[in-house]
This record gives structure tokens, C-alpha cells and sequence, in this order.
């Protein structure tokens, strides 16, 4: 089964991964203050597929075009969840929630606010604006 997720490309030090996904959509939202990056005036978010026989290359590619710290990416399908950040990769087993607390512990580590890391199910999507 393919994987869906989104890739930021504002993320991306290098956005030649984005040629090893299925781009099935993308949306500009301006930054706000709730995103913490004041840098940037926007951040371009690509829904993507992910072919399940290419999961592991993506997300090491992905795990090396990430900028340092405060980014992520991640994708899923109905058994497993990879959460990428850079030079690390979680795969989860989506049937054991649990795990996501060693992802949450990583990115708040990184200086990713906790709203942000709203990848489990446990926590609250975060609402951020539409453009």
C-alpha cells in the first residue's frame, strides 16, 4: 500500500527528493507567527504518494535534504508511519501508538514545538491557516 504525507519544500536544503515523490497537490500558506519561522514568508506544502516499494530510499533521501534542526517530513499509509527528521528516521507501527512518544521526545529535542508534532493520533491536529 502507497504512502500519503506532506513535504514543506521551504524544509529542504536540497529539493531534488522532490522528484522521487508523486506531488498530488500543493498549497502556499503564509507564515504567521505560530509557524516559528520568521525567516520565511511562506511555506509550500506538497501532498504527496509514495510508492511503498520505494518508502525506505525516500525517506533516507529525504532524512538528508532536510535543513539541520526544527524540520520533519513524514508519510503513512494504514500499518506504518515514517516521521523523517534529519540524519534520523522513526518508522512506526501506526497499531501501537506508543511509539510516537520517542518521536514527539526527538523533535522537541530539535526545538520543534510540541503543536507542531501533531503526527499522533493522540494529539490535536494543529489548525494552521489556509491560503
Amino acid at each position: 500500500m502507497d504512502y500519503q504525507g506532506v513535504i514543506i519544500e521551504e524544509s529542504l536544503r536540497s529539493k531534488n527528493v522532490l522528484k522521487e515523490v508523486h506531488i498530488d497537490s500543493t498549497r502556499v500558506e503564509p507564515v504567521t507567527a505560530a509557524h516559528k519561522t520568521p525567516w520565511l514568508t511562506q511555506w509550500t506544502l506538497h501532498a504527496v504518494t509514495v510508492a511503498e516499494n520505494e518508502s525506505d530510499r525516500v525517506a533516507e533521501a529525504l532524512s538528508k535534504a532536510l535543513g539541520a534542526d526544527y524540520w520533519y517530513a513524514d508519510f503513512k499509509n494504514d500499518a506504518t508511519h515514517y516521521v523523517i527528521f534529519p540524519n534520523r528516521i522513526f518508522k512506526v507501527d501506526r497499531s501501537k501508538p506508543e511509539q510516537y512518544q520517542q518521536v514527539i521526545n526527538h523533535g522537541l529535542r530539535l526545538g520543534i514545538p510540541e503543536y507542531q508534532l501533531d503526527f499522533s493520533p493522540a494529539m490535536k491536529q494543529w489548525e494552521r491557516p489556509h491560503a
